[in-house]
């Protein structure tokens, strides 16, 4: 009989072999090496089929809504010109002196409502702008920019991970997303303008196609005020249950109230709704129009659900064949802190595969049964794995080439800013959940 530790390493490397080697879609991979775990678990046929619709079901269903949403939101920042708004602005307030700060807190601002590579593709050219017309190098102020961009993706709903993981071990979103930002700061700061600094003599020429820039003239963007607002609504609305909820009567109307906007998807709901009238209708769009951009939206973040879904699957079988029952009491007596044992298998797992969605996601399933026995807060515990599956991204991860091509870099040079600074964010987010614990645990 082989060990169940053994089968889910034996799966999890035949799951790197097929993503990378064999290039099979990620969905695809993730319900071969199901399959198989499950017979070799002793599972029969109907069984796998349940497992298989449960996995999904149980994954996708709070899911969806949250994450189309999330989706919708961000087009509708970058369409509309609020992006371009938000950035120009803060680059304008924090001046050349300090303009490092001003992209890092410009990529956090636009790295909240969009996903990262849209985030990516909309502030590359504002970083290139802000290159020519300041005439530092590209990397000293792009870094700050997209370890900010990077961070949120990794630690803050509803970014695809965090919120996936959330939703897995029972976290609330908005302390998550409260504790995100907490730990986001200092996170930034070292990876983004310090560690930037150390960049300023690396010269890089982009493709000259890449500095053509089209921008819209100031005339066309919405106000700063409304370009904040309705960027940072999913943040106000998802936090104000967790702020407000000490100071409120329970069972009054007015903690109701609070409860409802609270709720994840009515908050993503309500922000789609104030972007679509901010953002689209008020400013002269015609309804087809905006609703056509947010389905062109939701159509983008479906491969994203099928590698959430394909993970589900996994997690499912894992339950189903009581593997993680298993894992859990040999795992339990560790002389190892949860926190850092989730990390370190979601860095493992991350270096080996290259997506942070898949790290984070197959985390979960192994250490479920680990984290309800154990007095660790779930919002902690989505903040260190989502740490973890950012660790060392690489050539197996689409970031590194997309980093790549864009500041047209060698892989040396790759590995030395790219690399580095998602490692950077990696360590600095688990030391940052350790200190949070000192407080909050």
């Amino acid at each position: 009989m082989i060990s169940p530790v053994l089968l889910v390493i034996l799966s999890i490397l035949l799951l790197i072999a097929l993503i990378m080697w064999v290039k099979l879609d990620t969905f695809l991979s993730f319900l071969v090496v199901s399959i198989l775990l499950a017979l070799s678990c002793g599972l029969n046929g109907p069984q796998i089929g349940k497992s298989i619709s449960s996995g999904i079901g149980s994954t996708l269903g709070s899911l969806v809504t949250i994450l189309g949403f999330g989706a919708m939101l961000g087009r509708l920042v970058a369409d509309s010109g609020a992006a371009q708004q938000i950035t120009t602005s803060m680059i304008g307030i924090f001046g050349t002196r300090y303009i490092q700060w001003g992209m890092a807190l410009a990529g956090l601002l636009v790295g909240i409502p969009m996903f990262y590579t849209a985030g990516f593709v909309i502030v590359v050219p504002l970083i290139f702008a802000t290159g020519m017309a300041t005439r530092l190098p590209l990397l000293y102020i792009g870094i700050p920019m997209i370890s900010a961009l990077s961070t949120a993706h990794g630690f803050l709903p509803p970014h695809p991970s965090p919120t996936a993981i959330s939703q897995q071990l029972g976290a609330d979103i908005g302390k998550t997303l409260l504790y995100g930002l907490i730990i986001s700061v200092p996170t930034i700061a070292i990876a983004g303008p310090l560690f930037g600094s150390r960049l300023k003599k690396m010269l890089i020429t982009p493709e000259q196609g890449l500095l053509n820039i089209a921008f819209r003239p100031a005339s066309e963007l919405p106000g700063l005020g409304i370009s904040l607002f309705t960027a940072l609504l999913p943040l106000i609305l998802l936090t104000i249950t967790t702020v407000l909820d000490p100071f409120v009567e329970p069972g009054s109307a007015f903690q109701k109230t609070v409860a409802v906007i609270g709720d994840p998807n009515i908050a993503m709901l309500l922000s789609v709704l104030v972007a679509a009238w901010l953002l689209g209708l008020r400013r002269g769009q015609s309804m087809k129009t905006v609703m056509k951009s947010m389905e062109n939206a939701f159509k983008e973040v479906a491969p994203i659900m099928l590698i959430i879904a394909g993970s589900g699957v996994f997690m499912q079988v894992i339950k189903d064949g009581q593997i993680n029952t298993y894992i859990g009491e040999a795992l339990r007596d560790l002389p190892v802190s949860p926190l850092v044992l989730g990390w370190l298998i979601a860095a493992v797992i991350r270096v080996c595969v290259g997506s942070a969605t898949v790290a984070g996601l197959t985390t979960v399933g192994i250490l479920l049964p680990l984290i309800q026995h154990q007095a660790v807060q779930p919002e902690l515990m989505v903040l260190s794995i989502g740490a973890g599956s950012l660790m060392f991204s690489h050539v197996n991860d689409g970031g590194f080439w997309l980093f790549k091509e864009y500041f047209n870099l060698s892989l040396k040079q790759t590995f030395a800013t790219w690399s580095v600074m998602e490692t950077i964010v990696s360590v600095c987010g688990l030391a940052g959940v350790l200190v949070l614990q000192q407080f909050i645990g």
